[in-house]
């Protein structure tokens, strides 16, 4: 069982701009609950730079054409992860068109939200949820109810 403080950064690196609406309200607000440190670069939709992958981290892309995981099979995850003694998990959020096969080869992890098409916008809520709920089903908290 881990103990102490998690240090796995739960880092969201996302295609767009959310500026000031209702999906930044949730996603802030989901964030702010996470015990886990959590962090959100932006960057445009076309261009811009990831930051530099730091050593012991993990790369999730959100895709169409990932493993539809469940909500404690997620946590599992990234437990797996933070006991491994990771140090960040990236979750990339695509442009409009989503990710090359060249991308999707060099991740650690592909999730898909469904087979719906999401807006980029809720998909960021959506992840955010399901970090705060994943980090609460790990801490035990009452918060995920399955069944």
């Amino acid at each position: 069982m881990h103990r102490g403080t998690p240090d796995l950064l739960l880092h969201i690196v996302a295609r767009g701009r959310i500026g000031r609406s209702p999906e930044a309200e949730l996603v802030e607000r989901y964030l702010k609950r996470i015990a886990w440190p959590t962090r959100v670069t932006e960057l445009p939709d076309t261009g811009g730079r990831e930051p530099d992958r730091v050593a012991h981290s993990r790369r999730v892309l959100l895709d169409e054409k990932g493993e539809v995981l469940g909500s404690t099979a997620f946590a599992q995850t990234l437990g797996r992860w933070r006991d491994d003694g990771v140090r960040e998990a990236r979750f990339l959020l695509g442009a409009a068109d989503g990710f090359g096969d060249a991308e999707r080869a060099e991740a650690d992890l592909l999730v898909s939200f469904g087979r719906a098409t999401w807006p980029h916008l809720l998909a960021r809520a959506m992840l955010a949820e399901q970090l705060f709920r994943a980090t609460s089903i790990l801490a035990n908290h009452p918060y995920h109810r399955e069944g």
